[in-house]
């Protein structure tokens, strides 16, 4: 793993999703297979595989309140190309430092990832009533996470993860995506332990050769994509859980 701690000209970035975008680093230590972020290579130079590098923004935290001050208060996405709370914020703290910042202002934040580090700022999370948090849950099969997924936390440790932060009153949805098999039996395991439910397919190709290698290639097909979709919607309405399918 090439790790480098680097100095940012800026910190807070408009997003097409939400208002704006923090990404506190550049690379994630996941390395999830199929993740769509490995396309920052064309920009950043690195050659060193996806998930093999990560570049630690060390000053964001300086450059977020500055930048806070000047722009216009909006809703800010923590991360949407890296996953903020992957294993090194344990020692750098640098998506606890901008979400201390962002909600001494006052500014809405939505939370998206993988990692029950994030219950680490629950104290944080929890100052202030416009947060939300989610966890990435692809699958509720732990032997395709590992097939895609190997170096991010198990999917149990997720769904505890959300069932904590929902019992200490924080707003919290599961993003499934990419939707990967298995996902269908996510509802049930999800009940009571999120506000609300997104679905989206995979829609990029970079592991394909996985679905290749073990046989799953109809699991990368538009009728999965449409009939597991179809299940996750129908069982969530029976479960009364709100669901939106993006695709």
């Amino acid at each position: 793993m090439d790790i480098r701690e680097k100095k940012s000209k800026t910190i807070l970035s408009t997003s097409k999703i939400y208002d704006y975008v923090i990404n506190p680093y550049v690379g994630c230590q996941h390395g999830c297979s199929y993740c769509y972020a490995r396309f920052i290579k064309k920009f950043t130079g690195h050659t060193e595989p996806w998930g093999k590098f990560v570049d630690v923004r060390i000053n964001a935290a300086d450059l977020l309140i500055k930048e806070i001050r000047k722009k216009k208060r909006g809703s800010v996405w923590v991360s949407g190309l890296c996953d903020p709370y992957q294993p090194l914020e344990k020692k750098y703290e640098i998506t606890r430092k901008c979400l201390k910042i962002l909600t001494d202002n006052q500014w809405p934040v939505t939370i998206q990832t993988r990692s029950p580090l994030v219950l680490r700022d629950i104290d944080i999370i929890k100052s202030s009533p416009n947060i939300e948090a989610g966890l990435s849950i692809t699958t509720a099969d732990d032997a395709i996470r590992k097939l895609f997924e190997p170096n991010a936390p198990s999917v149990g440790e997720r769904i505890n993860t959300l069932e904590t932060l929902h019992c200490e009153g924080i707003r919290t949805y599961a993003m499934i995506a990419p939707l990967l098999s298995g996902a269908e039996s996510l509802p049930g395991l999800l009940h009571g332990k999120v506000d609300y439910i997104i679905v989206d397919r995979m829609n990029y190709h970079y592991a394909d050769w996985i679905y290749r290698h073990y046989g799953l290639e109809d699991k990368l097909s538009d009728s999965f994509f449409r009939e597991a979709g179809s299940v996750i919607e129908s069982k969530c309405k029976q479960l009364n859980i709100p669901c939106e399918k993006v695709y």
